[in-house]
């Protein structure tokens, strides 16, 4: 999977950091987001030294909210955001169970402006942007200082992040597919003819 991964990565490098750069207009993020089912004030990316964006993994998560990874060519770690409406609290951060450990008790502190949660020896952060929480999870060793810091790191994409966030994601809603093997009616099971024998 990392070997695929790496192969589909596309680099930043020797492109100017974009994390203070002017970030897209509404209607610019709206114009690529909405086509996916993303909510256009959902949107967000990061930065992290050493990762990349893979632009195919960029798509549709909880609820209307959206999910992009990163990847490490050197180690093989990815780290993925996933972003979704909503607060947090000490008590609800604690209540929400980890992505990659869903049944351990929850630890909640706060570090550097964003929430720090374990379970497990599982790590994971949280940014909270105008009424959006961006949870920022890990695969393959990827170690917490990093997801930190893509934890800081997250904003709202410049015109040139969006552009690459959305380069890979259909830009107009896939029109239903149309079977011919449907009755029109009963109840709507596949047509399948009997062969020889029953």
């Amino acid at each position: 999977m990392a070997a695929s991964m790496a192969s589909v990565c596309v680099s930043l490098t020797g492109c100017a950091s974009t994390t203070g750069a002017d970030a897209a207009s509404l209607d610019s993020i709206a114009e690529l987001a909405r086509a996916a089912g993303i909510t256009p004030e959902l949107v967000y990316t990061t930065e992290v030294d050493g990762y990349d964006l893979a632009p195919q993994s960029v798509g549709p998560g909880a609820a209307d909210g959206m999910s992009a990874t990163w990847f490490n060519s050197s180690t093989g770690a990815m780290l993925t955001i996933r972003s979704d409406s909503g607060e947090l609290t000490e008590a609800s951060c604690a209540a929400t169970p980890l992505w990659d450990a869903p049944g351990g008790a929850v630890t909640c502190a706060n570090e550097d402006g964003v929430w720090h949660r374990s379970a497990g020896g599982i790590h994971e952060y949280v940014a909270v942007r105008d009424g959006a929480l961006i949870w920022v999870s890990g695969m393959n060793d990827a170690s917490p200082a990093d997801l930190l810091t893509a934890a800081k790191k997250v904003h709202v994409p410049s015109d040139a992040e969006l552009e690459l966030l959305f380069s890979d994601v259909p830009k107009s809603p896939g029109e239903p597919v149309e079977r011919g093997d449907l009755p029109e009616n009963g109840d709507g099971a596949p047509i399948d003819p009997t062969g020889p024998g029953g």
